[in-house]
């Protein structure tokens, strides 16, 4: 089982190491909340921190920090983007890591974050709960901003031939910026992939309905998958994505969805990820190569 102790990091003098001796993650609670890093002991930093944002605390503007962090959903620059750069409480009970925002207030939302060990990997419970007085209706936005240099892995839908499948299977969006011939996309017949490719400085984003239910980033012979749920029937933001990408030239986030809510006053919205690290060695563009991987490596 895993260990909590209390350690400073990058400037935050107040930070918690979650550990089982083979990964840890480090989140910092004089803002947030931040996951900061995630990755094995003594290795690379799967996760990107913004290098002149580390211990920085207060304020009135909003700081992207790095790591991972929670949003709620459609994209709003006022509701989005609202601080949160003040401390916040934690709780460690021995199994849970527990870290809960005061409430945001401009948009009377609170954010909360639970972490546990869950079967080798680690369960990041994500929750939003409404204290306005009226309902909102809102999407969770789990947002990981992956360190650069690496590649997000999308897995396509099941092949099926024509005229076996006549109907669509999954919906893409794509941005006013989005450019489908952009060098760093790979669009597969089995995969999605975007590189992170710090000489290039146009952002790229795009999302889909993702029912296999995982992403993944490849990052100097590491893995990191997260693992969601999706339910096909519900309505998702943004022409209906529960799992996004987007690069720039500083780092690559990968980012799930819950479905659209109406969220009642005093109510509580819940949207979970399942995290796991692995080690894979050198890995290819080539899909066979990565089917391969994700069969052997990762049993997925």
């Amino acid at each position: 089982m895993p260990q909590c102790e209390v350690v400073s990091y990058h400037g935050w003098r107040e930070c918690l190491r979650l550990s089982d001796g083979d990964w840890e993650l480090i989140a910092t609670t004089q803002v947030g909340p931040r996951l900061l890093r995630f990755g094995f002991v003594g290795g690379q930093n799967l996760f990107w921190e913004h290098p002149d944002q580390q211990g920085a605390t207060g304020g009135n503007e909003w700081r992207i920090y790095g790591g991972h962090r929670l949003w709620h959903a459609p994209e709003h620059p006022l509701r989005t983007y609202a601080p949160d750069n003040d401390p916040i409480e934690w709780e460690w009970d021995g199994t849970r890591l527990h870290l809960r925002q005061p409430t945001e207030p401009h948009t009377g939302i609170q954010k909360e974050i639970e972490i546990h060990w869950y079967d080798g990997a680690i369960e990041v419970v994500h929750r939003l709960i409404n204290h306005n007085l009226w309902s909102v209706e809102l999407s969770a936005w789990a947002l990981s901003v992956m360190a650069p240099g690496g590649r997000a892995i999308l897995p396509q839908e099941p092949f099926q031939p024509h005229p076996e499948a006549l109907l669509p299977v999954r919906p893409l969006a794509l941005w006013a910026y989005t450019d489908m011939s952009d060098p760093r996309w790979r669009w597969g017949k089995r995969y999605i992939q975007l590189c992170q490719d710090s000489t290039t400085s146009a952002p790229q984003k795009a999302g889909v309905l993702n029912r296999q239910g995982w992403m993944a980033y490849y990052r100097d012979g590491e893995l990191f998958l997260k693992r969601f749920d999706c339910f096909p029937d519900a309505l998702y933001p943004d022409f209906g994505c529960n799992c996004e990408v987007f690069t720039n030239a500083e780092m690559l986030e990968l980012e799930t969805l819950s479905p659209l809510t109406r969220l009642l006053p005093g109510a509580t919205l819940e949207h979970t990820e399942r995290w796991s690290l692995h080690q894979v060695g050198e890995l290819s563009e080539e899909e066979a190569a990565i089917e391969q991987m994700l069969k052997q490596r990762v049993q997925l």
